[in-house]
């Protein structure tokens, strides 16, 4: 029974600890760097994760962050890797599975100076595994996660035009935010409402 749950409990857990983390955010924000406390709809879930608030005090917050986000990219793993055993060709499976846990794996060096090209790796091994996923959603009968996968793909692509392209910033914090629920949302339908039998078409 624990197994079946686990990618949601994982996802729970990862979303408890980040919410937590805010709490202990010492301040600071693209809009303020002066400001006190996390501010959600200025502040990068990414200030988490460093030594140092944007403010430059020291950020006790880290601990309970990078902790989530371990938890996060565990969960999203482990989701792809379930997914991947519905898929009935090898290929396309395998894709899914690594691909996915790449872009986990990559996710979470986000919380290391590397970040901004674990960033570039982690959307496009992120996004092809969507892609992928995707394609099957929308050659199966389940009219409800076609239209939040295409929901999921938009928010997700709009996320990543805002960020390479710089425009529209002062919007990210917040779309960040709606991109990670919406996510979470979109693959906790897929692990409990799909089975082997609806991705057979493709076959």
């Amino acid at each position: 029974m624990l197994k079946k749950h686990l990618v949601a409990i994982g996802l729970l857990l990862s979303l408890c600890c980040l919410i937590l983390a805010t709490f202990y955010y010492p301040g600071g924000s693209q809009a303020d760097k002066n400001a006190i406390g996390f501010d959600w709809a200025n502040n990068y879930l990414c200030n988490l994760f460093n030594e140092k608030a944007v403010n430059g005090a020291y950020n006790p917050a880290r601990f309970m962050a990078i902790t989530g986000m371990f938890l996060l990219c565990v969960s999203i793993a482990l989701f792809f890797i379930n997914f991947s055993k519905k898929i009935s060709i090898k290929r396309d499976a395998n894709i899914i599975r690594y691909t996915g846990i790449g872009a986990m794996c990559c996710t979470f060096l986000l919380i290391t100076p590397y970040h901004d090209a674990m960033t570039i790796f982690a959307s496009t091994f992120g996004l092809l595994t969507l892609f992928y996923i995707s394609v099957y959603t929308f050659m199966s009968k389940l009219t409800f996660l076609k239209y939040l996968s295409a929901l999921c793909l938009i928010i997700l692509y709009l996320n990543n035009y805002i960020y390479y392209t710089q425009q529209g910033l002062a919007w990210l914090p917040i779309l960040q935010k709606i991109s990670l629920l919406t996510l979470i949302t979109w693959l906790l339908s897929l692990e409990y409402v799909t089975t082997k039998e609806d991705f057979l078409k493709k076959a």
